[in-house]
C-alpha cells in the first residue's frame, strides 16, 4: 500500500488551513460533490486525484496572491499550480496588510518578479511587456545550470487568483506591485475550463495562466511543467464532474491518457 500523502503537500494547501483556522464557521462550497473531502486535493476519497500530483522541479516560479475565500474553494485551480511547480508561494491578499514574507520574496535577488495582468488595464502602460526579455529566457537543462552559467534572475510570475472584479481590485489596491513589470499573455486558444466560467471566452483559469506562463519563458523544466499543467487541470476537471455527477472517475478517459503522455519526457 502506498504511503498516505501529506496534509499540507505545498503552500496553496497550507494557506488553506489556516484560513481555515481563522474561520468562525464551516466553509461550504456551492455546488460540486457534497460531504467529506480529501483534504490532499479536495476531491471525495473515491475521486482522490492525490496519487497523480506531479510536483515537479523548475525554472520559473509562482507566487498567488488569493482573495479571500479562493484557497477554500474546490474548483480553485491555483491549488493544481502549487501541485505541479515546487517553486509555487502563495499568500493572502488583504488591502490594508502585507505579508512580511511576499515582501522578502519580491525582494529576494534570485526572481525577478512580473505581474501578469492583462494589458489594457495598466498605466502606464510603459509597464507593459508581452514577451519576457531576452536574457530572462534560458535554454539550459537546470536550475542549477542557469545559476553558474550567470543567467539573469528567475523569472516569478505573480497570479492574482479570483474572480476577475477581484483580480483588478487586487491590482489597483496592491501598491506594493505598482513598481514592478507587467507582463500581459495575449493567447490564441480559447479557455476550456468548465467548473467556473467567465463570462468572457478569453478570460483564462489561474491553472491556464500559469501554463502559458510557463511556455514563455523556453526553459526545458518549464515547458514541461506548463504542458503536464495543462492536462492536470484536464484530469482533475474530469474527477470532479464525475464526482458531481456521482460516476466513478475513468482512468482510461481521454484526459487520463493525454496526462500519463504529457509527463512522459520529450
Amino acid at each position: 500500500m502506498s504511503a498516505l500523502p501529506p496534509l499540507f503537500p505545498h503552500a496553496v494547501a497550507r494557506l488553506r488551513a489556516a484560513r481555515l483556522a481563522l474561520s468562525t464557521r464551516p466553509f461550504l462550497a456551492r455546488g460540486g460533490p457534497k460531504g467529506e473531502r480529501c483534504d490532499g486535493c479536495r476531491l471525495r476519497p473515491s475521486h482522490c486525484l492525490c496519487a497523480l500530483r506531479p510536483d515537479l522541479n523548475t525554472h520559473a516560479g509562482m507566487c498567488l496572491l488569493m482573495h479571500d475565500a479562493e484557497p477554500m474553494k474546490p474548483s480553485n485551480t491555483g491549488w493544481l499550480i502549487a501541485d505541479v511547480v515546487r517553486s509555487t508561494f502563495a499568500f493572502g491578499w488583504s488591502r490594508t496588510e502585507v505579508s512580511e514574507e511576499l515582501m522578502a520574496l519580491l525582494q529576494d535577488p534570485q526572481w525577478q518578479p512580473y505581474v501578469v495582468f492583462p494589458g489594457e488595464f495598466v498605466d502606464p502602460p510603459e509597464r507593459v511587456m508581452h514577451a519576457l526579455p531576452a536574457a530572462s529566457v534560458a535554454s539550459v537543462a537546470s536550475v542549477a545550470s542557469v545559476a553558474s552559467a550567470g543567467y539573469a534572475r528567475r523569472p516569478l510570475f505573480i497570479l492574482l487568483d479570483g474572480t476577475w472584479s477581484e483580480a483588478r481590485k487586487m491590482f489597483r489596491k496592491s501598491p506594493y506591485l505598482d513598481g514592478l513589470p507587467v507582463l500581459s499573455l495575449k493567447p490564441e486558444q480559447i479557455s476550456r475550463y468548465r467548473l467556473r466560467r467567465s463570462k468572457r471566452e478569453d478570460h483564462f483559469c489561474t491553472s491556464e495562466v500559469a501554463a502559458l506562463c510557463l511556455e514563455l519563458t523556453q526553459h526545458p523544466q518549464d515547458m514541461h511543467a506548463g504542458h503536464v499543467l495543462e492536462h492536470y487541470l484536464e484530469v482533475y476537471t474530469h474527477h470532479y464532474l464525475q464526482a458531481k455527477n456521482q460516476l466513478l472517475p475513468d482512468t482510461n478517459s481521454v484526459a487520463h491518457t493525454a496526462f500519463r503522455a504529457a509527463q512522459q519526457p520529450s
